[in-house]
């Protein structure tokens, strides 16, 4: 008899991204990787990884190298963030007012030629599907990547929208043997 393989999808959101005041998911911008006591929690609440992969973002690149340095992560475009299309570098303030919608509305809702949330979590979640073969596997992306995880896990995007995913925080997914996943916690940070 052949044990099945447990995979745990550590995600990683990206350090504090250096936006100056604008709408950020496929403009590549900086990180923030200063803070050395919160790259220090963070790799001690990881513990040992079996494998790393990367958003090609730099900022996702700059928090890689910042947790390991001596490591280099596979990237994979899959990971990007959502792809905001005209709202793309525009000012927070200036963004318009999507009102009161539900959830699976908001995951539907396609800004100017960009992508929805769920078109995000139909092109991520091939991707974190495809690294549950066993083992640690730690992620590190966006805010949006991580809620297609959870997206994943809980069955649908709309739902996935509710959850915060601070900068730098950490959310823990597994793949189950018998097949769907399991969140373990969502949006830890470094105390």
């Amino acid at each position: 008899m052949t044990e099945a393989l447990t995979t745990e999808l550590l995600l990683i959101r990206h350090a504090p991204a250096i936006t100056g005041g604008r709408l950020a998911g496929r403009r590549d911008v900086p990180a923030d990787c200063t803070s050395d006591q919160a790259f220090a929690a963070l790799r001690a609440a990881l513990g040992a990884v079996d494998r790393r992969l990367v958003s090609p973002a730099l900022r996702c690149r700059q928090t890689a190298a910042a947790l390991w340095p001596d490591a280099a992560p596979h990237a994979d475009p899959r990971l990007w963030e959502q792809d905001f299309g005209a709202w793309e570098g525009v000012p927070y303030a200036d963004l318009p007012d999507l009102g009161l919608r539900a959830l699976p509305d908001l995951a539907d809702h396609r800004p100017p030629g960009g992508e929805s949330f769920a078109d995000q979590c139909a092109r991520t979640a091939p991707a974190l599907v495809a690294l549950a073969t066993g083992g640690r596997v730690a992620v590190v992306a966006h805010a949006g990547t991580v809620r297609a995880g959870l997206a994943l896990a809980l069955g649908a995007p709309g739902p996935a929208l509710a959850f915060q995913v601070a900068p730098l925080s950490l959310t823990r997914i597994t793949a189950l043997a018998g097949g769907g996943w399991a969140v373990g916690c969502v949006n830890w940070t470094p105390a």
